[in-house]
């Protein structure tokens, strides 16, 4: 290579790695790795702890506390029902979070994990609907027996409803979950059979 074309060849090396060209690079690299795909889990682990507190404030925008003393006990262990659900949530989403790390090896990154999401979201709405409809209906059936006269089986039928209910969601959530990565799976190993 002749001199002028190495003095050229350096010169051109010295302005692509100026910072007029490399200032998005951490950007760049960021949404390349699928590293963003973590941002999903940990804002979705903060809604999850953040909803009791929501539901503090419903109830206060529709002013429960004015239903008298049954309604405030009522409130306060359905809200102790939520939290505990909201914490269960955090718990899933944070968990799911470590594991996504599994599929960024592959060269199909955003269809595996994009199903992960799917289906952590389906088991986290399952286990919300799970929890608060058997909680709150429990609480409901022994704090307010006299509903059952206008709302027969009520409480009872939110008990057994909110874990069927949750049961099928979380369910058919892994169910179409597994129908995306199976689309991953053959085009990761139809790439690995045309390599060998």
């Amino acid at each position: 290579m002749s001199d002028s074309m190495q003095t050229e060849k350096r010169g051109f090396d010295a302005l692509s790695s100026s910072p007029f060209f490399t200032f998005s690079k951490p950007y760049l690299n960021f949404i390349g790795k699928g590293t963003m795909f973590n941002l999903v889990y940990i804002v979705m682990a903060i809604v999850s702890l953040l909803f009791p507190i929501a539901v503090i404030f419903l109830a206060i925008e529709m002013r429960i506390f004015d239903y008298g003393a049954r309604g405030i006990i009522f409130f306060i262990f359905s809200w102790l029902v939520v939290a505990f659900a909201g914490w269960i949530g955090f718990q899933l989403w944070w968990d799911r979070k470590s594991q996504i790390m599994e599929v960024k090896d592959s060269e199909f990154v955003a269809t595996p994990i994009v199903s992960d999401i799917f289906r952590t979201f389906g088991e986290w709405t399952g286990t919300l609907i799970a929890i608060i409809g058997a909680g709150v209906g429990f609480f409901g059936l022994i704090i307010f027996p006299e509903l059952l006269r206008y709302i027969p089986y009520g409480g009872p039928l939110m008990i057994i409803a909110g874990p069927i209910v949750g049961f099928f969601i979380i369910v058919f959530s892994r169910f179409l979950a597994e129908q995306l990565r199976v689309f991953a799976a053959i085009a990761n190993n139809t790439r690995s059979i045309a390599q060998k």
